[in-house]
């Protein structure tokens, strides 16, 4: 079941982690000399203690870099066009790298290029799939490594998660609708649904996206609407969005839940996380370029079965929900009982087939 309404409409009812640690390593300040280097990270808006991607694959990187006496380094880019980051593979190149880890769907079209431009080179693009600037052509080089997560089901547990734990009204906000987003998104309204079945309550959820990922007042404002009304957990899916609804959740005795990684430390009312091991799955990644297993040329999609998705039940504020139920459900994940569809080219989430839960499609 599904309404539209505007955000005006829903404006007028009212009115991204792990702990910060040090990182010490090998990055190039302005003006420092380069040095020669076997594996590079390129990063994209964020920075290497960002608590988000580029930390969590620097980390997987410095892990096997150290273990292995390599030599390795990050580059961030000058600004954030094709050319700067093309910039850094030259770079990089030039010094000796022949492995590039590019974390984050900002590198999908540097990688295309670079991946023809350096053939003796080899790259990993975590969270995405190489494609032309226009988007008309994908395609993972021989050369080239993409790992993916299940969204998903990553998705799904959170919401399962949230029904479970008592709540009724969920809000979803998504950054820009990419196909992670919008399978975060799919799966949490199923995780919901499923768990309000089993239950037999009634679940409603709020759905938006902001076609953007910065923090922004009228984010915070949307969100504090909502909380006023009949929503008390939010999912906020998109980079520096989840700053904009964690404010509004403090401010409006709300819940929220984060994305990616465990955002706990972040604020008291975040809820828990929808993970991804993106640490494990860079540090097996660059493991397997250097032991010839490199898996140059397809998609690795990582799963619950991988342990590569996962609320942190550790950190989570859960006073209902036990780490018995989480495993029980996890497990039918594992052995495929329950498969959340994860297809993207639906037109809305109105297309799922949803039993319990009303869904309310808000245009931001």
């Amino acid at each position: 079941m599904l309404k539209t309404i505007t955000r005006k409409t829903i404006i007028g009812l009212a009115a991204i982690s792990l702990l910060a640690m040090p990182i010490s390593g090998c990055g190039k300040k302005s003006g420092e000399e380069d040095k020669p280097v076997d594996i590079v990270l390129i990063t994209d808006f964020g920075t290497i203690d960002d608590n988000s991607f580029n930390q969590l694959a620097w980390e997987g990187i410095k892990q096997y870099a150290e273990e292995s006496g390599i030599a390795y380094e990050y580059y961030h880019p000058e600004d954030t066009d094709i050319d700067s980051i093309m910039a850094q593979f030259k770079r990089g190149y030039g010094n000796g790298a022949r492995l590039f880890v590019c974390p984050g769907n900002m590198l999908e079209v540097p990688v295309y290029n670079a991946q023809k431009k350096y053939g003796k080179a080899s790259f990993i693009l975590v969270d995405g799939i190489p494609h032309d600037e226009d988007s008309t052509e994908s395609k993972i080089g021989d050369n080239t490594s993409s790992i993916t997560f299940a969204e998903e089901q990553a998705g799904f547990l959170a919401g399962y998660a949230a029904v479970r734990e008592g709540y009724r009204g969920l809000g979803f906000v998504g950054g820009m609708p990419i196909d992670p987003v919008i399978r975060y998104g799919y799966g949490f309204v199923q995780g919901a649904d499923y768990a309000a079945i089993e239950m037999g309550v009634g679940v409603h959820i709020r759905y938006t996206y902001t076609n953007t990922f910065s923090d922004e007042p009228a984010i915070e404002e949307l969100a504090g609407a909502w909380y006023d009304d009949d929503t008390k957990v939010i999912f906020a899916c998109g980079g520096s969005i989840g700053k904009s609804v964690i404010r509004a959740a403090e401010s409006h005795d709300g819940k929220v839940i984060g994305v990616d990684v465990d955002q706990s430390a972040e604020s008291e009312t975040v809820l828990t996380s929808a993970m991804k091991d993106i640490r494990s799955s860079v540090y097996n990644g660059v493991k397997s370029y250097y032991d010839g297993t490199f898996n140059g040329g397809a998609e690795t999609n990582v799963t619950a079965k991988d342990d590569g998705v996962c609320l942190p039940m550790e950190t989570s504020r859960f006073e209902k929900f036990d780490i018995d139920s989480y495993n029980t459900i996890y497990s039918h994940l594992v052995d495929g009982m329950i498969v959340p569809y994860k297809e993207t080219n639906i037109a809305t989430c109105e297309e799922l087939s949803l039993v319990n839960t009303e869904v309310t499609f808000i245009e931001f």
